[in-house]
């Protein structure tokens, strides 16, 4: 079906070439085709291409210059947090690279946030986090474990009162997400990491910090040498 409402076309080409950035088609130092050219190919007017430029360029993807045109920036450049920038990031397949700085990020900060949960947490606060962990306890596949999954990390991040960091974990949610799915499909039991999960509940209910701080951080490293181990695995079968 052809998009024709302004805001979805808009939209549409935001996505196309967003994606082809962040996925690799268009690599850095590239210049995009003349204005008219694109527009044409993309089947939209000028006038929502450069609207959708405009967005690209806000986060970081590309740049203009005179007499040179419009071209890829350097990754470095990009605004890594934007969530379309990390949905579009997720949404091809995650490089090992990719993996890595999400988990070192999730190192700095859940372990923190669980520990301020269980300095802060209140009794509201605190029946949250146990719904979430009984909604994980309840799930019936990887999909739903993963649901639940995030809603316990959110319950958590909301526990610690502080705003920023509940902001933060909304900006790499759609990252977080496709982790948790990530993990639980590579896993030979997607619940293996429910352990960890109550232990973590415990501490908070418990207002016992640095218990829900060593429990997050074993979480975390438990999930990531689950990934690894399946890598290795299909590493070997492959060879």
């Amino acid at each position: 079906m052809k998009v024709t409402d302004a805001r979805n076309l808009h939209g549409h080409v935001i996505r196309e070439l967003g994606k082809r950035i962040v996925v690799g088609d268009l690599r850095p130092g590239d210049v995009l085709p003349r204005e008219e050219n694109l527009a044409e190919s993309m089947d939209v007017s000028r006038t929502a291409l450069r609207e959708a430029l405009k967005v690209l360029s806000a986060k970081g993807l590309i740049e203009s210059r005179p007499r040179v045109g419009t071209r890829v920036r350097a990754t470095q450049y990009w605004n890594q947090l934007d969530a379309d920038v990390l949905s579009w990031r997720c949404a091809s397949m995650p490089t090992d690279d990719f993996i890595e700085k999400l988990v070192e990020m999730r190192e700095i900060i859940e372990p923190a946030a669980a520990a301020a949960a269980a300095r802060r947490r209140t009794t509201t606060q605190l029946t949250n986090v146990d719904l979430a962990y009984r909604k994980m306890e309840a799930a019936r596949d990887p999909e739903e474990w993963a649901a639940a999954d995030l809603g316990f990390h959110d319950a958590v991040l909301q526990a610690t009162g502080n705003e920023l960091m509940i902001s933060l974990f909304s900006v790499v949610e759609s990252a977080l997400g496709m982790f948790f799915v990530l993990s639980a499909k590579t896993a030979g039991d997607f619940k293996y990491s429910l352990p960890h999960h109550l232990k973590v509940l415990e501490a908070i209910r418990r207002k016992q910090p640095e218990v829900a701080r060593k429990a997050m951080q074993s979480m975390i490293a438990d999930s990531l040498a689950n990934l690894h181990k399946k890598r290795k695995g299909s590493s070997k079968k492959a060879s």
